[in-house]
């Protein structure tokens, strides 16, 4: 079942592209955080996707948030991903697809991975979720236009 805005986040725990474990609950209390979920490292779409967060990544930072990237993807892949395109933000590899299957992010076509951004306040409430497969780029926008209206309220 799928979360719904309003609803904590499940929290996953999950290796970085530099193999130290992430733990979602690590960031309550302490900032925002947006965790998107992208089919797969280095294809035109998820390329776009994780080139525009890094180049709006200086407004989430000034806003206090962090960006993770999730995908089933090795550590390996994430690392190579990581150093190709200079993304300053954590990249997790979830081969299990446990926080995948946790957080409900459907497939595509029943087969291709879903692209779903998500945006968790301080406390770990969902305030956002974007769903959209062709457009990447808007992805960043409407989380960005979250992450401000949290700082905003603040």
């Amino acid at each position: 079942m799928a979360i719904a805005v309003g609803n904590k986040a499940p929290n996953f725990t999950l290796p970085s592209q530099s193999g130290t474990n992430i733990t979602l609950s690590q960031f309550l209390g302490k900032s925002p955080v947006v965790v998107y979920f992208y089919p797969k490292d280095d294809t035109p779409g998820c390329t776009m996707e994780a080139c525009q967060f890094r180049d709006e990544y200086q407004a989430f930072q000034d806003a206090g948030a962090v960006v993770i990237g999730i995908s089933s993807d090795s550590v390996a892949s994430h690392q190579s991903f990581v150093d190709k395109h200079n993304l300053p933000f954590v990249l997790l590899s979830d081969v299990k697809n446990e926080a995948r299957n946790a957080f409900g992010v459907p497939n595509t076509l029943w087969v291709m991975p879903g692209r779903v951004t998500y945006v968790i306040d301080k406390e770990g409430v969902v305030k956002s979720i974007f769903n959209n497969m062709l457009d990447a780029k808007a992805h960043v926008s409407e989380a960005l236009k979250t992450i401000e209206g949290l700082t905003t309220v603040a």
